[in-house]
């Protein structure tokens, strides 16, 4: 299986650079990821759950990183192991190309070949399943080193309208106005009622 692409990141190629070579950043952009150990600055362990066609397994995997060119590129190989369901080894070139400031080329070419059941599955299944996680990892790696949006700018509240209903007091002589509006037109109730007969 042979697969390569090109992803356009919204972040300086140093910022790319330090996310390809940390852990954390890494574990939370490979699909299925429920582990990931960097053993030392060129190696890797990982535990990845995947599932291909009606196929599913946890993979135990070994990267290792090499030709490291700082903040360009490397050269990553790895072998999986996914017991009964079989064996995955392949290797990638990664290259990082700066485009201004802010912007940055991921280009990358990849060989992965497999074993066991998984081989029984079918080149086209496989292929489509990698082409599908290659894409949510770059989906999800881009997302986490996109620009955070700048704070909003709030508005400063607008003036509030000057009504004649603001300029009556809230209370008078020590209670609620509305009790005296209340009172005034019981009053006015109850003389309607007995005084006007």
């Amino acid at each position: 299986m042979d697969m390569s692409g090109e992803r356009i990141i919204a972040a300086p190629r140093e910022r790319v650079w330090a996310a390809l070579n940390d852990a954390d950043a890494l574990k939370a952009a490979i699909p299925g990821c429920e582990a990931l150990d960097k053993t030392s600055d060129t190696e890797l362990t990982a535990r990845v759950a995947m599932k291909i066609g009606p196929m599913a397994a946890r993979f135990t995997v070994k990267v290792t990183l090499s030709d490291i060119v700082a903040p360009e590129s490397y050269q990553i190989t790895g072998e999986g192991n996914g017991g009964a369901m079989g064996f995955a080894k392949g290797g990638a070139e990664v290259k990082l190309t700066a485009l201004g400031a802010s912007e940055t080329r991921l280009n990358y070419t990849a060989k992965a070949q497999v074993g066991g059941k998984m081989a029984q599955l079918g080149a086209r299944l496989i292929d489509a399943t990698a082409k599908q996680m290659s894409d949510q990892f770059f989906d999800r790696f881009a997302a986490a080193l996109a620009p955070i949006a700048g704070a909003v700018e709030v508005a400063p509240p607008a003036p509030q309208a000057l009504s004649i209903l603001s300029l009556i007091p809230k209370e008078f002589a020590g209670m609620p106005i509305i009790f005296w509006v209340g009172s005034f037109f019981m009053l006015w109730v109850m003389y309607l009622i007995f005084l006007s007969t």
